[in-house]
């Protein structure tokens, strides 16, 4: 058992100590499944970022363009509104055309994936984990290498 240590809001979960100088970055993550969305904002939290959860596309288009978080976290299949349809969405507004997106996708070729992005959107910093092949740290890793390009 672990002590939480976040001031929660309806759906912004910021660490109470901040550790670093730098200002803190800021992950959107859209996913419908409750246990991962969970899983994601607790190692986020844990390594230092602010999180902001949605629990399906349509809330996270919302968020989105409201919080303008530094990079979003993507589910592909959800409720009310898919991955690719929010993404699109974001990708509308001035604010969203560059964001860094990472999909989350149990499609795990690239012929695939390629098929699920129209150019508008591919051209865009849009990256792809396949949920099968990762670890929560494996995702740190890439958010970070990502924020640092």
């Amino acid at each position: 058992m672990y002590l939480k240590l976040f001031q929660v809001s309806k759906y912004v979960y910021q660490p109470i100590k901040q550790t670093h100088v730098q200002k803190q970055k800021t992950i959107l993550v859209v996913e419908d499944e409750k246990s991962l969305r969970e899983a994601l904002i607790d190692i986020l939290n844990m390594e230092n970022f602010i999180t902001i959860e949605a629990k399906n596309g349509r809330e996270g288009v919302e968020l989105a363009l409201l919080k303008h978080p530094d990079l979003i976290l993507l589910d592909i299949i959800m409720p009310e509104m898919d991955g690719m349809a929010t993404l699109k969405k974001i990708r509308e507004n001035k604010w969203g055309v560059n964001i860094p997106v990472i999909i989350l996708t149990n499609l795990s070729t690239v012929k695939n994936r390629e098929q699920l992005v129209d150019d508008k959107v591919a051209s865009r910093p849009t990256y792809y984990l396949i949920k099968s092949d990762w670890k929560l740290l494996d995702i740190v890793k890439k958010i970070e290498k990502i924020l640092t390009m």
